[in-house]
C-alpha cells in the first residue's frame, strides 16, 4: 500500500535531522504538495478506529486539542 502525503513528509522531516542534506519545497515549488493535496489527505485520515474526530472534521484547530481555536502563541 502507497504511504500518505502526512507519511511521507514526516519520514523526510526525520530525514533531514539526521542530516541527509535535503530541504523541505516551498509552497508552490514545483514537486510541492498543494493545498488540494492536503484536503485530499483530510478526507481520507482515519483516527480512533477509522473515524475522524469531529473538530478536526469541520475545520477545527489541531493544536487545541479538542478541535476548537487555537488561542496560544506559535
Amino acid at each position: 500500500m502507497k504511504q500518505g502525503l502526512y507519511a511521507n513528509i514526516h519520514a523526510k522531516r526525520r530525514r533531514i535531522a539526521e542530516g541527509s542534506g535535503e530541504r523541505m519545497r516551498s509552497p508552490g515549488d514545483e514537486g510541492a504538495p498543494s493545498s488540494k493535496d492536503f484536503e485530499a489527505a483530510a478526507k481520507t485520515a482515519k483516527r480512533n478506529g477509522g473515524k475522524v474526530k469531529a473538530g478536526y472534521a469541520q475545520g477545527g484547530c489541531v493544536m487545541s486539542g479538542r478541535g476548537g481555536k487555537f488561542k496560544g502563541n506559535m
